[in-house]
């Protein structure tokens, strides 16, 4: 097969230069496959390298210093930076589970290999001729680079026979579209649409890994959203949150709670951990406690719904339970009224809570409803009184201490261990969030004897 026309890559980072002339040095064909070669056609920075070689798997990593391997799927991964992956030529059997091939075969043709692949702009490949120069060859079977210039995605071969080997790729297919403006080939949406129900049976942490690389799309990641909504999938994928569309808001801008929900979503900053996550689950409680216009108790209607989400997906817990309380809290109602003590009480209401989190989805939930400046301002006041009121009371507020325990009111008031000592304690700490000069010893326990 003719290996097509001539391809400069400049700048191939040394490690992975390093790893096609390890392999081609040793006597084996060896080209970059795959989201690299797609991503330097359009001119778009990547940091995953993805290699294929005709070297079995256990010749693969002989070669190759640093390198792991232990799969029937014969990838060998070097860890870099960058980090690389390589997988020898292979043809593949049937998927009866839809996820991985029964049968996997090594020492086929690239071109083979390559017919195995999902997309055609996901198989094309990239063929060194000189490494020095970052010369090669583009090997294109399946019309790739004219289907991103085109802006079409499309099935390698079948859509059906494609999507039905691993329905994870229709899920991959939205976020495609979505990340590099194309739109669906026509037979391939039909099929998507059609076989929709299938992604049911896949596992929660593939679709979890998906749903948090759509959430990675810098601009925004809405698109892939609409788009999983359009060809059936969000239903299956995430019915707590496709159940918000046709609930009507009363917000600045228009649209529904879903339609309110994306746009959260595309004003929280990619950058800060687990925020765009919160922001696509900090509304899902308003499907079901809308009466007469309003949404009362949503938020923790929203936050018991969003920790089963996560637990479906298996999200480690530690990140879930950031997001549960973010959500359980965020509808916080700040006002220049607040007196000293009422910000510390609020202080004291977050223990345990990430305030990063939370208001940056405040700040995103305040964008996302048409009020950004307004409530940016109000945000920064509250964020400076927190910050004044931690620096003076950081024993109180960060330690939670009062200058007694129940230890001494067991001994100064003769109390017994019980229910009547964490009341006293409950009442005490109100009084002195009220008046933090009050967090003496004598004082509180002048205090305790009134009760």
């Amino acid at each position: 097969m003719e290996r097509g026309r001539e391809l400069a890559i400049g700048d191939l980072p040394e490690a992975v230069a390093n790893v096609l002339r390890a392999l081609t040095d040793a006597g084996h064909e060896a080209v970059l496959v795959g989201g690299c070669v797609r991503d330097r056609l359009l001119g778009i920075p990547h940091a995953d390298w993805d290699a294929a070689t005709s070297a079995p798997p256990d010749a693969t990593a002989a070669v190759l210093p640093n390198a792991t391997w232990g799969n029937r799927y014969g990838t060998v991964t070097v860890i870099g930076p960058p980090r690389v992956e390589i997988t020898s030529y292979r043809a593949e059997g049937s998927y009866r589970d839809r996820r991985r091939p029964d049968e996997v075969r090594f020492g086929v043709s690239l071109e083979d290999d390559l017919s195995r692949r999902d997309f055609t702009v996901n198989a094309m490949a990239w063929l060194p001729v000189d490494l020095l120069a970052g010369r090669g060859l583009l090997v294109d079977p399946f019309g790739g680079e004219r289907d991103l210039a085109e802006r079409l995605l499309r099935t390698v071969g079948d859509p059906r026979e494609r999507l039905s080997e691993d329905a994870l790729r229709l899920i991959r297919a939205a976020r495609l579209a979505a990340r590099y403006e194309l739109r669906i080939d026509p037979p391939t949406e039909a099929a998507i649409i059609a076989m929709a129900p299938s992604v049911a049976g896949i596992s929660g942490e593939r679709i979890r890994d998906e749903l948090l690389r759509i959430l990675d799309i810098h601009e925004r990641p809405s698109l892939a959203l609409l788009l999983l909504e359009r060809l059936g999938l969000l239903r299956v994928v995430l019915p707590e949150l496709a159940d918000l569309r046709g609930i009507p808001q009363a917000k600045a801008l228009p649209g529904d709670a879903l339609d309110h929900s994306l746009r959260t979503v595309d004003a929280a900053p990619a950058d800060v951990p687990d925020l765009r996550l919160t922001a696509l689950l900090h509304d899902v409680g308003k499907a079901s406690t809308l009466r007469e216009g309003h949404f009362i108790g949503h938020e923790a209607v929203g936050a018991e719904l969003a920790d089963a989400v996560l637990h479906r997906l298996r999200l480690p817990r530690a990140s879930a339970d950031r997001i549960v309380k973010a959500i359980r809290h965020h509808m916080y109602a700040y006002d220049l009224e607040w007196t000293d003590a009422a910000v510390r009480r609020f202080i004291r209401r977050l223990d345990g809570v990430d305030r990063d989190l939370l208001f940056g989805l405040r700040r995103a939930d305040d964008l996302a409803s048409g009020v950004g400046e307004v409530g940016e301002t109000n945000q920064r006041e509250l964020e400076t009184r927190i910050a004044e009121q931690l620096d003076r009371e950081p024993g109180l507020l960060v330690h939670r201490r009062l200058a007694i325990d129940g230890d001494d009111l067991q001994r100064e008031l003769g109390l017994e261990p019980g229910h009547e000592i964490g009341e006293i304690l409950d009442r005490l700490t109100e009084l002195v969030l009220e008046d933090p000069t009050r967090n003496k010893a004598a004082i509180l326990l002048d205090l305790a004897r009134r009760r």
